[in-house]
């Protein structure tokens, strides 16, 4: 994950961080809306470790599956039908029908 996925879909990760840190609090999360270096500072508070450490254990963290409401959001399938533009052959639209294809 790259921390502008999070920061754009805040409210999605609650889920994803409060599985990872228990304690961690929604109030808290509405008042860090996303800002990296206050949620760096708030998990090294939480888990009375020093900013280094924490920021391993969010590094780590990262490194993480995006939350089913992150990729399921139409920004981001809109993104990756985009990119998928360079496997489609050359005069095709990568929103083109399918049917042929029987995934219809």
């Amino acid at each position: 994950m790259k921390w502008h996925h999070i920061e754009e879909n805040w409210a999605a990760f609650y889920e994803a961080i409060m599985d990872r840190w228990p304690e961690a609090e929604e109030s808290e999360l509405d008042e860090i809306d996303g800002d990296q270096r206050a949620f760096l500072r708030y998990i090294a508070k939480l888990t009375e470790q020093e900013p280094v450490e924490a920021r391993e254990e969010v590094v780590e963290w990262l490194r993480g599956e995006l939350p089913s409401d992150v990729v399921m959001d139409p920004a981001h399938d809109s993104h990756s039908i985009s990119l998928s533009g360079k496997y489609i052959p050359e005069g095709e639209d990568e929103s083109d029908d399918d049917k042929r294809f029987g995934d219809d």
